[in-house]
């Protein structure tokens, strides 16, 4: 006779679809085993995506080799533009540059995201400060930086001050943004269960729209940067002595194509680089973050 506790209808699940306990589902892996293969995946994922960063890397220098032969003689090649780094890394000139640039890029960089992720707290946590602050962000968010460079020529004389303003701005309005959405876009389910604990507004803040605007925020600094580097060139016009904007610029006038490239390849290296630096700091601060 059947059991009054036997099921009715046999359960087909496979096994991994069954829940853990349930009768035939599989025996949980330790948690060794898991932190293992997350491991070995990422291990894995990491190599992938080097080997299709060299490939790409190698295809671009093909194409790029292959401009000459194909009837573009106006674009110097990769070899022309190794020598004429060499050149230049030969007797020092490469590096000041770059020095010189890094130096203003960061300066600018690091002032105006200091300037924005407390301006963008304020505008998402405080509607008065919100409806204060916010018609002067989006005025100037329509104004591109270098329009302000005869103004600041104008204003502040053509010393270092004038190019690091217009780097610092480009970066604060690029980061205030990302702030202050990374503050409004917090899940109000999480701030009610900590008013609900007993947590008052300040510990609220520090404890859950600190951590969860830190995403928001690293992205906000990660386009700033590149607005920062993309504003460089055009802070370097204003009578920089040295620079890769202002190597460029000079490069222009004496149709030196190789140098103008060098500059291009440098930017963008280093741009690359601190972008990337910057991407391994978002990945150890978020790493509660689901991500794909």
């Amino acid at each position: 006779m059947t059991s009054p506790f036997q099921p009715l209808v046999k359960d087909t699940r496979a096994p991994e679809d069954l829940a853990p306990g349930e009768p035939g589902a599989p025996a949980p892996a330790p948690p060794g085993d898991r932190a293992a293969r997350t491991g070995r995946r990422g291990g894995r994922s990491f190599l992938s995506s080097l080997g299709l960063n060299l490939i790409a890397l190698a295809v671009g220098l093909g194409a790029w080799a292959l401009l000459d032969p194909l009837g573009f003689d106006t674009v110097p090649g990769p070899g022309a533009v190794a020598s004429r780094a060499g050149e230049l890394i030969a007797d020092g000139t490469l590096a000041d540059d770059a020095l010189a640039s890094v130096r203003r890029v960061l300066t600018g960089f690091a002032l105006g995201t200091l300037a924005a992720v407390p301006v963008g707290f304020l505008m998402g946590w405080y509607p008065v400060a919100r409806g204060l602050l916010e018609p002067y962000v989006q005025f100037f968010r329509t104004v591109p930086p270098l329009a302000l460079i005869p103004l600041t020529i104008v204003l502040m004389g053509i010393g270092e001050t004038p190019k690091i303003f217009v780097i610092f701005l480009a970066a604060f309005l690029s980061s205030v943004v990302a702030a202050f959405q990374g503050v409004v876009g917090v899940d109000r389910t999480l701030i009610d269960a900590a008013r609900v604990l007993g947590a008052k507004d300040g510990t609220i803040f520090l404890k859950v729209v600190v951590p969860a605007s830190a995403p928001f925020i690293l992205v906000g600094m990660r386009i700033g940067l590149g607005s920062a580097w993309g504003t460089l060139v055009a802070a370097e016009l204003i009578a920089a002595p040295e620079g890769l904007g202002f190597r460029m610029q000079q490069a222009q006038l004496y149709y030196d194509l190789p140098t103008i490239f060098v500059g291009l390849i440098s930017i963008g290296v280093l741009g690359l680089l601190m972008d990337r630096l910057l991407l391994v700091a978002e990945r150890r601060l978020t790493h509660w973050q689901e991500t794909r």
